[in-house]
């Protein structure tokens, strides 16, 4: 379509005009002659590059854009001036490509809410998701399971994994690993890794995944896996969207088990802690394993508590005498409960609703994830416990569990060089008024520390002040990858800003 045939029917509605296309000399969408101005007002066709037609819709008003600018951080606020609705796949191929030849940036924005369409976020916590002056496309256009057969799914990018989760347990099947909170898009933790209980076995999210369809940086949709555009496929799972936008994945499911025994093991030295939880996980006694310290605010002492999970069929569950044989975790302490597994799988969903009924969901959170090598991780978590108070965790918790690198396929989900890692996950949900500057300051002393010990971050956290010589550092070996995929597939650099990943 040349410049000057301008569509006339509405491509982008705005609250008070329709916006026809991008101003090319201003940089700001243009509207329809007569109509009020959200930008820059009425411009001449020779200035307009038209919008494609579109199945859905791309909006300017303030209150979609208001609900883009930010996320579940609440730390960053990074306005788009548009957000796409897809109607289709299409849709973002078409807008992505008229993206890339007027440099606006473009990122996919997961949108989850736990199901309440009143309090739809984006589970980033730094900004990631953002697009800074440019395209915000909300993936909840996308939220089709569009096949589900034994052993597998086919699911769009806005699918949440509790929608999978339900739609699969239903046909007798289970994704093989879950997050522990699953109000999340599929696409959205496969752009990160996506990391949960089940990692000690089956890896991330993003090793379950068999095939994607993408679109680049350039507009074109592809098919990737491990045989068709590799590098593609490999850019994309745990690559914080800098080489495409996922829109559609092929997913491993697994036979589901319909109960769940669930052991929590308490202790009060961490040698013991770590000790137990690496030998439980040589000797794959449970299913899932997680595991946390606490803290003590009265006392001030901190403890560690291993949660583990049997799943079961039939009326007689394992034995638990067995399965807790020769640990040291503290005697007379250890609680059990026996449940559905689903119920195990949507366990966070009782601990979410208090925190949004004490408003402290949509407080402020300076979350911290990073991944350390076994042999500093000791030395780490005393350090960091050392340091941390009970307003650092406010009504959260410090996830802490082990996993095995070997299970970590995916080449941008970087991990410390060992054979086991470990998972130093801070949580916090502080009080209204909490001193966010100060937690930011934490978080990067702590990240340094971590690195100097041989640790890795997890793209989810809030790591300020990231420079480029910090990302060389952090994909180390894979750096080179990372840039070359980022030239070959985002030439234009226009996606996914708000990751902050220099190349």
């Amino acid at each position: 379509m040349s410049k000057s045939a301008l569509p006339r029917r509405g491509l982008l509605v705005g609250a008070a005009a329709t916006v026809i296309g991008w101003n090319t000399a201003g940089r700001s969408w243009a509207v329809a002659a007569g109509q009020g101005a959200p930008t820059d007002g009425p411009a001449t066709a020779d200035a307009v590059a038209a919008l494609p037609r579109l199945d859905g819709s791309l909006v300017t008003d303030p209150a979609t854009l208001t609900r883009f600018t930010g996320d579940f951080g609440h730390l960053v606020t990074a306005a788009p001036r548009a957000v796409l609705r897809p109607g289709s796949v299409r849709d973002i191929t078409e807008v992505v490509g008229f993206a890339h030849r007027h440099r606006i940036p473009v990122a996919m924005n997961g949108q989850s809410g736990g199901g309440d369409p009143a309090e739809l976020e984006s589970h980033s916590s730094y900004g990631q998701a953002t697009a800074p002056g440019g395209i915000a496309v909300d993936a909840r256009g996308l939220d089709r399971i569009l096949s589900l057969t034994p052993g597998r799914a086919v699911v769009e990018a806005g699918v949440t994994w509790a929608q999978l989760t339900d739609a699969a347990l239903a046909q007798g099947w289970m994704p093989p690993c879950l997050t522990d909170y699953l109000h999340l898009s599929v696409g959205g933790t496969l752009s990160v890794g996506g990391i949960g209980s089940a990692v000690q076995r089956h890896g991330l999210q993003v090793d379950t995944v068999e095939s994607v369809d993408v679109v680049t940086g350039t507009g074109r949709l592809l098919t990737a896996s491990a045989t068709t555009n590799r590098q593609l496929f490999e850019a994309v799972l745990a690559g914080g969207g800098q080489a495409g936008i996922i829109v559609r994945a092929t997913l491993r499911l697994v036979p589901a088990r319909r109960r769940a025994l669930v052991f929590s093991l308490f202790y009060d030295d961490l040698a013991a802690y770590l000790g137990d939880q690496e030998r439980l996980m040589a000797e794959r006694r449970f299913d899932l394993q997680a595991g946390e310290a606490v803290l003590d605010a009265a006392a001030g002492t901190w403890r560690y508590k291993i949660e583990t999970v049997a799943h079961y069929d039939g009326a007689t569950p394992p034995d638990r005498d067995a399965l807790l044989r020769g640990l040291r975790c503290l005697p007379g302490e250890t609680t059990v409960v026996d449940q559905s597994a689903r119920d195990y799988a949507f366990r966070v969903d009782g601990f979410a609703g208090y925190l949004k009924a004490a408003g402290l969901w949509t407080q402020p959170k300076a979350w911290l994830s990073v991944f350390l090598p076994a042999s500093t991780a000791a030395a780490f978590v005393r350090e960091a416990t050392a340091s941390l108070t009970p307003a650092d965790l406010g009504a959260g918790l410090l996830l802490l569990y082990p996993y095995r690198t070997a299970a970590l396929t995916r080449p941008m989900a970087v991990m410390p060089d060992a054979p086991v890692g470990w998972h130093f996950d801070l949580l916090s949900f502080p009080a209204p008024g909490a001193d966010t500057a100060a937690m930011l300051r934490r978080n990067r002393r702590l990240y340094d520390r971590a690195v100097a010990l041989g640790g890795k971050r997890y793209l989810i956290g809030a790591v300020p002040g990231m420079t480029p010589t910090d990302w060389r550092r952090h994909y180390g070996s894979r750096w080179a990858a990372a840039v070359a995929a980022k030239r070959r597939y985002d030439p234009a650099g226009i996606l996914t800003p708000g990751q902050g990943i220099h190349t």
